[in-house]
C-alpha cells in the first residue's frame, strides 16, 4: 500500500516503474532548488500511476506547504523541459563570446532572481550537464549543443569547475559574515571556456540576447501543451514561477508571449531559425498568431 516517489530530474518515471511490481503505487515527485524557498512541487503521472496515489502525492505536498501540479511524464517533464532550451541558448551566447556578466545582467534586468551563469553554478554545473546529455539524447532535434564540440560546461567541469557547491564555476563563490554567498567574476574562467569560444558577440544589444535567451523556452512550452505534459497554460505558468522563480510581474512565460504578440515572437523566431530547431514558431504558436490569439485566449 506503500507510496513508492522519484525526485528525479529527468529520468524517465515509466521508465523506472518498468522493474517495480506495483507501477500504480509509483510517481515523481519533484522539488526545486533551493527546497526551503521554492514552493512548487512537480507530481509526475505515469502510465500506469493510479488515481489513488496521485491524490496521496498531491496531499502530502499540499500538507509539506508546497504547491503541487500534476504534469505527464516526458522528457524532463515540464519545467527542467522548457528551462534546459534556455540554458542551452546561454551557452551558445557563451560559445558566440558575449560576456558571461553581460548574460546575467539582462537576465536580471529582465526579472530573474538570478541569471542563466549563476543559476548554473546554484544548480551545479556537472548536474547541469548531466540534466543536459539526458534531454540531448531525448529529443536531439532541439537539445543537442549546435556544431558539436564540448559545451562550456563540459570544459568547467572537465577542468574541476563545479559551481556553488566546491566555490568555483562561472564566478567564484565564498560565503559573507552574514552566511550568504558572495560571487565575483573572476577572468581566470575564460581561459577555461576559451576553447568552446568562437565568436566576439559583445556588440550583441539586451534586446536579441532576451531573444535569443527566451524565444526557446516559449517554443518548448508550446509544445508540452501539444503534447499534453501540462494541462494548461495557467499550470505552466504558475509551475514555471513557483518553481523556476520566473518573473511574477510578467503573469508567467506564456503571459508574457502573449502580451508580446505571437506574431511579433513568431517573426522573432524565423528570425533567429539559423540558430536552430528550437527558434521557430510550432504549429500552435503559428495557428494563434494567425488567430489573432494568445495562449491565454
Amino acid at each position: 500500500g506503500a507510496v513508492l516517489a522519484t525526485n528525479t530530474s529527468t529520468i524517465s518515471v515509466d521508465g523506472l516503474a518498468k522493474v517495480l511490481k506495483r507501477p500504480e503505487r509509483f510517481c515523481g515527485m519533484h522539488f526545486f532548488n533551493p527546497v526551503h524557498r521554492m514552493p512548487l512541487v512537480e507530481v509526475i503521472r505515469g502510465k500506469a500511476t493510479d488515481a489513488e496515489t496521485l491524490a496521496t502525492v498531491v496531499a502530502y505536498a499540499q500538507k509539506l506547504g508546497k504547491t503541487p501540479i500534476v504534469v505527464n511524464d516526458g522528457p524532463g517533464f515540464l519545467v527542467n523541459r522548457i528551462l534546459l532550451p534556455y540554458m542551452l541558448a546561454f551557452q551558445v551566447l557563451v560559445r558566440e563570446g558575449v560576456p558571461i556578466e553581460t548574460l546575467d545582467t539582462v537576465m536580471e534586468g529582465f526579472g530573474w532572481p538570478m541569471g542563466p551563469a549563476f543559476l548554473s553554478d546554484v544548480v551545479g554545473l556537472d548536474t547541469a550537464k548531466h540534466a543536459g546529455g539526458v534531454m540531448a539524447g531525448a529529443l536531439p532535434d532541439r537539445f543537442a549543443y549546435p556544431g558539436g564540440g564540448p559545451t562550456p560546461n563540459d570544459l568547467l567541469v572537465q577542468a574541476g569547475y563545479l559551481g556553488q557547491k566546491n566555490g568555483k564555476g562561472y564566478y567564484v563563490h565564498s560565503k559573507g559574515r552574514d552566511g550568504r554567498d558572495r560571487k565575483a567574476f573572476d577572468p581566470a574562467v575564460l581561459a577555461v571556456l576559451r576553447p568552446a569560444i568562437a565568436g566576439g558577440g559583445e556588440a550583441m544589444t539586451p534586446e536579441e540576447i532576451t531573444e535569443r535567451l527566451m524565444l526557446p523556452m516559449v517554443t518548448e512550452a508550446s509544445r508540452c501543451l501539444m503534447d499534453g505534459i501540462v494541462a494548461s497554460p495557467i499550470e505552466l505558468d504558475m509551475a514555471l514561477i513557483l518553481g523556476l522563480g520566473f518573473p511574477p510581474f510578467r503573469g508567467g512565460l506564456l503571459r508574457w508571449a502573449d502580451r508580446t504578440g505571437l506574431a511579433a515572437l513568431a517573426a522573432t523566431g524565423e528570425k533567429h531559425a539559423a540558430q536552430g530547431a528550437q527558434y521557430p514558431p510550432t504549429p500552435q504558436m503559428r495557428d494563434l498568431a494567425k488567430a489573432g490569439k494568445g495562449f491565454h485566449g
